[in-house]
């Protein structure tokens, strides 16, 4: 609690972080069909490789985002908190991070980096298992997906990236906060 005042007032950074994934086909949101008739979606033979998000949510501030094809990886995930310790400390302001409990948010290289961050000014904070509901950045999948890309069919991974891309500007226009997309090297893949 105290740390959500202290947010609410400016005087830490408090953001949230999660993955999500997409493919290059969705399922609609709703369809029609005659009655009598089965309902059906069309889709491609190839249903191609899964893209992923990672990000960081401030609510009506920011959303700091990277795009991977496959799964986010513990690669992936310390490349975008290190970049976070490093913009906590040349700011020199607190800045936590809620997330889940997610393999790659504990895994073994990552507890070996806590202290470093911690003397960088950012800190973790773990959400209780199973209430992903606490975490605000699951309504902004939500919408992403139900809002933005909903019953869309891709060609492939790179114009299902150009459409999350637009996407998350389009939220961020509609919730009045900036986005910015972090590019990752071919060294945080894989």
């Amino acid at each position: 609690m105290a740390t959500a005042i202290s947010a609410a007032v400016g005087e830490i950074d408090l953001k949230y972080l999660d993955e999500s994934g997409f493919c290059v086909w969705s399922e609609p949101g709703y369809t029609y069909y005659f009655k009598g008739e089965q309902k059906r979606l069309e889709q491609k033979k190839r249903r191609g490789r899964r893209l992923s998000i990672i990000a960081f949510f401030q609510p009506l501030i920011s959303f700091v985002y990277g795009l991977v094809i496959g799964g986010v990886n513990r690669k992936s995930y310390i490349h975008m908190i290190e970049q976070q310790a490093l913009e906590a400390e040349k700011a020199k302001r607190i800045r936590v991070i809620v997330q889940d409990n997610g393999p790659i948010h504990r895994c073994q290289e990552v507890q070996q980096l806590w202290k470093k961050w911690e003397s960088q000014g950012l800190y973790i904070f773990f959400l209780p298992k199973y209430c992903s509901e606490m975490n605000p950045i699951e309504l902004e999948w939500q919408h992403l997906k139900k809002d933005e890309l909903s019953g869309q069919i891709f060609d492939d991974e790179l114009d299902l990236a150009y459409a999350v891309i637009n996407g998350v500007k389009a939220r961020g226009e509609r919730g009045n906060y900036n986005t910015q997309r972090v590019k990752f090297n071919s060294n945080c893949s894989g």
